[in-house]
């Protein structure tokens, strides 16, 4: 057992009633002797039996052991190991998700099942990191048929294999294929009649997409367009989008890319009222494929550095399985048009994300006034179109909805006509290769885009206005001043 490689030399708990009394032959201590026993015994590892310890605790916990450069690590839980869901060598790292973020709310049923218990049920780009969880989340609500469509052939096999696995009866299917062939698109929503999509297909690599702009555009705006026009054509009854908040005043062709796709949907609910067509925008969300915790986590195992492109960068973050439940509950509360906007809580700075997993993996950061440390934490400079402050919100007109993590953002848009045209003038500047026409094009619809001459200091120095604006709706929004729906 993995146990035999530990040594355990005391227990630590706050409940007096224990202080003092020891455990098959081991001293309990309360949470004050910590430091001394640390040091008297050259302690390692601390190990964490939290059980459903709020993610507050849990969070408040970690950060006073970090100081002591000791290894912290978790056990599982006595209900995990009840329900065959851990084994009881199961002894892991603490994850930095374990502690951002917050409490999850928990969802409401009937928002969950509206769109999905008992339909037929198609996620694209269910290889990928939101795509999957939400196929995991899906399948928990019942639906009728639940379709995976991807383009990547090992991404859909890896997913269907553990869906499989965990949901063995339910009626599951594998679709390999782009979202800009139409003709399979609609083939497969004939096939299976479909009435619910979840449209998590895109390129997301903001640095890749840069160098990759046609691509860019193609896969994530004319690749909605293609799957939206579909739907609408075949009677689809709700179309979801992904969205990110790099949609929001972008300044890469990742995250224009991805308000030209909002744009588009926009246009054409203007046109139509049988399909339910909308957008829920969010931020990045812990542990997925390309974000920085599983980077840093690499980087530490190599012994660093550790490479964060500022000093002052944020992001926001959530959970995957918390970003899933939100889409699925926004989506039943769509009227044609929606933009949602999840409510991320607040950002963390990238600089202290890093400082704290290095702490957490009982080592210590090396800089001028720790040049004995282990890891070092190196800034490397903003990539191209990289922001040093994500926003969720453009609009001043924001409502909360029946959902306190929901809210509802009223954004520019285009008629279907200005839409029409936006969509032909991209199909032709991607069949000619034209890159500079694409940006010259985004950058003249009202999606915010800028790309020429950034000024980055510019930007820092207007943080706290951002930041604040950003704050003040959804202070606004969190104590019901607002109008809700």
């Amino acid at each position: 057992m993995q146990a035999r490689k530990y040594e355990v030399i005391a227990f630590i708990d706050d409940d007096k009633k224990l202080t003092n009394t020891t455990v098959r032959g081991v001293a309990v201590h309360s949470s004050d002797s910590v430091a001394n026993l640390i040091k008297l015994y050259n302690v390692k590892t601390i190990l964490l039996a939290l059980g459903q310890t709020t993610k507050s605790n849990r969070s408040s916990i970690v950060e006073k052991l970090e100081k002591f450069e000791v290894k912290i690590q978790t056990v599982p839980t006595l209900e995990d190991l009840l329900y065959g869901q851990a084994h009881g060598q199961e002894i892991r790292d603490i994850e930095i998700e374990d502690l951002l973020g917050r409490d999850p709310i928990p969802p409401r049923k009937d928002l969950l099942d509206q769109c999905v218990r008992d339909k037929v049920v198609m996620v694209t780009g269910a290889g990928g990191s939101i795509g999957s969880e939400l196929c995991r989340q899906i399948l928990s609500e019942s639906p009728s048929k639940l379709i995976l469509f991807e383009q990547n052939e090992f991404n859909l096999y890896r997913v269907e294999s553990e869906l499989k696995q965990h949901f063995p009866n339910e009626n599951l299917f594998s679709v390999l294929g782009t979202t800009l062939d139409r003709t399979l698109v609609s083939s497969v929503i004939c096939n299976f009649n479909i009435q619910t999509i979840y449209h998590a297909a895109a390129y997301k690599h903001v640095p890749m997409v840069e160098k990759n702009i046609v691509e860019g555009v193609k896969n994530n705006a004319l690749g909605t367009w293609e799957c939206a026009k579909a739907a609408i054509e075949h009677s689809v009854e709700n179309f979801v989008l992904i969205s990110t908040d790099k949609a929001v005043r972008p300044t890469n062709i990742m995250g224009a890319s991805k308000r030209l796709a909002e744009l588009i949907l926009q246009g054409l609910s203007k046109k139509e009222s049988k399909t339910k067509l909308s957008m829920v925008r969010f931020g990045n969300v812990l542990g997925s494929s390309g974000s920085v915790v599983p980077l840093f986590k690499q980087q530490i195992a190599g012994g660093g550095p550790i490479t964060v492109t500022h000093k002052n960068i944020t992001r926001y973050f959530m959970t995957i399985p918390e970003a899933a439940q939100l889409v699925i509950q926004a989506s039943a509360m769509s009227t044609g048009g929606d933009v949602f906007v999840l409510d991320m809580g607040e950002p963390i700075r990238i600089w202290d994300l890093a400082e704290r997993m290095v702490r957490m993996s009982g080592l210590s950061v090396k800089s001028n006034t720790n040049p004995d440390g282990d890891i070092e934490i190196r800034q490397i400079g903003l990539r191209p179109g990289e922001k040093l402050y994500e926003e969720l919100l453009v609009s001043n007109d924001v409502r909360g909805t029946e959902h306190p993590l929901i809210m509802r953002a009223t954004e520019a848009s285009l008629s279907w006509l200005e839409t029409q045209k936006l969509i032909e003038e991209l199909i032709q500047h991607c069949k000619d290769f034209n890159a500079v026409k694409l940006r010259e094009l985004i950058a003249n619809a009202p999606t915010h885009y800028s790309y020429d001459g950034i000024n980055y200091d510019l930007l820092e120095n207007q943080k706290e206005k951002i930041v604040s604006i950003d704050s003040a709706k959804l202070t606004r929004l969190r104590s019901g001043k607002q109008n809700t729906d």
